[in-house]
């Protein structure tokens, strides 16, 4: 029976350093990481630097047919135990709603909402006690925001499933961890579209990717429904639960975020 940790959004940043920690035994007893993302060369270069089985999918999270590539897979693999998820792979566009792409905001909506719920839904046959999902959500959950206002509404939206599908799976120990992390240096602001907005926006700071990941991964050993990271987020987020929106939004443009 062996014990898979599934990973999107594998090949580089946030993902990547999830597949480092698995595979250096920070999650308990793994068999297998199944990493998933578009770069083949780059899956490639994930697998030799692992010292557990790494099977790679060269996959597009905004196809319909990858879920039934994972599924198929898994339906595949004798006894297989999907022992952690994690739903990381995302994509973001800074920008007023009306000047962003059409095709841009369908795939980046795919990939937000659909792509986890049905990874989700297509892995928890394959779960057993004890198993774990981690889901990326983002401090843009707290406070609809402005300029990022599908990619915020997005990560509410994940945010909000995954407290509410912790609650449903916690009778038989199977959590779901929400991380809302801030900005980090990755490749998610190579192309942000409105760059003005984007450097606006990153004022509230960085965070390391190591110690998102390292948050993250023991928040879901705990069981916790919710990691917030930061500690000046955690404050935000007691803030965005009192504070009217109105109010929230004049702070954000005093401060020179908006």
């Amino acid at each position: 029976m062996p014990a898979i940790a599934l990973v999107t959004g594998a090949s580089s940043g946030l993902g990547r350093e999830f597949v480092r920690r698995i595979d250096h035994g920070e999650t308990g007893p793994i068999d297998e990481i199944w990493v998933v993302a578009r770069r083949a060369d780059r899956l490639e270069s994930l697998v030799r630097t692992c010292s557990k089985t790494v099977r790679p999918f060269c996959l597009d999270l905004t196809d319909p047919m990858s879920f039934d590539i994972l599924e198929s897979a898994l339906s595949e693999t004798p006894t297989a135990r999907v022992s952690l998820l994690v739903n990381n792979a995302g994509a973001g566009t800074f920008g007023d709603l009306a000047s962003t792409p059409r095709d841009e905001l369908s795939d980046m909506l795919a990939l937000l909402v659909r792509a986890p719920v049905e990874l989700i839904y297509r892995t928890l046959p394959f779960m057993r006690e004890g198993s774990r999902i981690i889901n990326i959500a983002s401090v843009a959950a707290f406070i609809p925001q402005p300029r990022l206002a599908a990619y915020s509404a997005a990560k509410r939206f994940m945010l909000d499933i995954s407290r509410s599908l912790d609650v449903e799976l916690e009778g038989v120990d199977i959590h779901v961890t929400a991380v809302c992390p801030k900005f980090m240096k990755t490749e998610f602001l190579d192309a942000p579209g409105d760059a003005r907005s984007a450097r606006k926006m990153t004022k509230i700071g960085f965070e390391r990717t190591e110690e998102v990941v390292r948050q993250a991964l023991r928040a879901a050993r705990a069981g916790r429904g919710l990691c917030i990271p930061s500690l000046d987020m955690k404050a935000l987020y007691a803030a965005s639960r009192v504070l009217p929106y109105r109010a929230a939004i004049a702070v954000e443009r005093a401060i020179g975020v908006l």
